[in-house]
């Protein structure tokens, strides 16, 4: 019953989902990845036995707080990348040479960037994963990322 709900639902408002992001984005792609994330959403937090009473309105609602996430997201990404990648980099070069040095990273390392900075996930959500304290999360952090500078730095 659960899936009929969804099916329906992005038959009939898939369009005016994506027509929503598309306008605030600019990007045909980002609508589109951030529209299958709406409904991926949906599909795994609906209730057969309570449905929205407005689908359209509650889809609208999850497309929202998916936008805000992916712009934080966004945001985190860019003031990291700012932070470790020295002025001299040409814009353009900027995003290769620091996935190139993400990669040079142990992969211990390389998880907890991933985690902190691609994915956004809170020190607590990191914690629990790693099985460590919050703190010693932080540290490792600091740690990998003092390592990214001095390798960018090295590289330059």
């Amino acid at each position: 019953m659960t899936t009929d709900l969804v099916e329906e639902a992005f038959v009939n408002y898939s369009a005016d989902v994506y027509r929503f992001l598309l306008r605030r984005t600019g990007s045909h792609s980002d609508a589109e990845e951030l529209t299958q994330q709406v409904f991926a959403d949906a599909a795994s937090s609906i209730s057969c036995t309570d449905p929205p009473r407005s689908m359209r309105g509650w889809l609208f609602v999850v497309a929202e707080r998916r936008l805000v996430d992916e712009l934080r997201r966004r945001r985190r990404a860019a003031e990291i990348a700012s932070a470790l990648v020295p002025e001299r980099y040409a814009d353009d070069d900027a995003p290769d040479e620091l996935e190139e040095a993400v990669c040079r990273l142990p992969a211990s390392q390389r998880r907890i960037v991933v985690m902190r900075i691609v994915e956004g996930r809170s020190y607590g959500e990191i914690a629990r994963e790693l099985r460590c304290s919050e703190a010693a999360c932080k540290m490792r952090l600091s740690r990998a990322l003092q390592r990214l500078r001095g390798d960018l730095r090295a590289t330059s």
